[in-house]
């Protein structure tokens, strides 16, 4: 195998499981900021679900691309819905609304047991919000904070089950609806945990972009449990898109990392020619079956470089690679840094 010369890119698929660790690409753009104003009793899991999209955006990316703060009404510590009291960053007077620590999204998280009346200094600094162009949203019943102050009016608008007769009654001017989650230009609401989850995904892709929603995928997507109940880890052969032949390479790659297979040897265990193989990659992946195993081998290899204590020869052959040389040659095209200097620089 000859050594790798140019500057290596991933494809589409692992290009998301390695964005954490490709050389920055930071385009200048200010951090987001996003704060949560959290009422009494709010959901602890469809909050953390929220927060948790933003931590790991900044995650899989090498520039960090969202800050997030939290608000209590009238008090810097909150009850959740768990018993636990939760310190804020703030109370609401102290809301950026304006000036260079403006918000850019500001969500107000609910709960099953949260109060449903206005709370009119609430009311009043979200319709400012709304004239500073924020991007508003709700988790679980937040959104009926944002119908209170006539924010919601003629859109469409998710909560929790139990408060959708109280909404429609109450706000006649606002489409409440029966998905999980809708998501408007400047208004994303959400009814629970799950779909909390979702919301801000579908958040980050509008005003990010969807690699960046993949990558976060990657990492929070992988334990869902199946259709049938069975609890099983998610990986690029599951995906139900590709063939079956397609899914089966995939597997038969990744169970051969350390002696990798020939385009040939693939061949003859799924039965199907070699063009049908090099067809298969280039319509689905948008590569061939030789960049897609280098990449994944490679993959594996960060991975163990910088999970393990292991050698970094020991590493190269337990990945495949005919010596340490040609590996590090590998690495650095795709890394952008050698092996020895990734390794220093995740502990140091």
């Amino acid at each position: 195998m000859r050594e790798v010369k140019e500057k290596r890119h991933f494809n589409t698929l692992l290009r998301d499981a390695n964005s954490a660790f490709l050389p920055s690409q930071d385009s200048g753009e200010k951090t987001i900021r996003v704060g949560f104003i959290l009422l009494e009793h709010f959901s602890m899991m469809a909050f953390t679900a929220a927060v948790d999209a933003l931590v790991t955006a900044n995650l899989v990316r090498t520039a960090p691309l969202f800050s997030f703060c939290t608000f209590g009404l009238n008090s810097v510590t909150v009850k959740s819905d768990l018993a636990l009291d939760i310190s804020t960053s703030g109370e609401l007077s102290q809301l950026p609304l304006e000036g260079e620590e403006a918000l850019d999204i500001l969500i107000v998280c609910g709960g099953y047991r949260c109060s449903l009346a206005e709370q009119p200094p609430l009311t009043a600094k979200l319709k400012t919000a709304a004239r500073h162009n924020i991007i508003l949203g709700g988790l679980w019943n937040g959104a009926i904070a944002l119908a209170h102050a006539g924010l919601l009016d003629q859109l469409g608008c998710a909560l929790h089950p139990d408060n959708h007769a109280f909404a429609r009654e109450r706000f006649k001017q606002v489409k409440v609806s029966d998905r999980v989650l809708v998501v408007e230009e400047k208004r994303v609401t959400s009814a629970g945990p799950s779909s909390a989850l979702e919301m801000m995904l579908a958040l980050i892709e509008q005003v990010q972009d969807k690699a960046t929603v993949r990558a976060i995928r990657e990492i929070l997507s992988c334990d869902q449990v199946a259709d049938s109940d069975e609890a099983r880890l998610i990986l690029p052969a599951d995906d139900p898109s590709f063939p079956e032949t397609l899914r089966n390479l995939l597997r038969l790659m990744s169970s051969n990392i350390e002696e990798p297979l020939s385009v040939d040897e693939l061949a003859s265990f799924v039965g199907v020619s070699r063009r049908r193989i090099e067809r298969l990659f280039q319509t689905h992946m948008e590569t061939t079956p030789s960049r897609y195993y280098l990449e994944l081998r490679i993959t594996h290899a960060r991975r163990l470089l910088l999970q393990s204590d292991d050698t970094i020869v020991n590493i190269a052959v337990a990945c495949g690679f005919l010596s340490s040389t040609h590996f590090s040659h590998c690495f650095k095209d795709y890394f952008g840094i050698s092996p020895s200097q990734a390794r220093q620089k995740q502990r140091g």
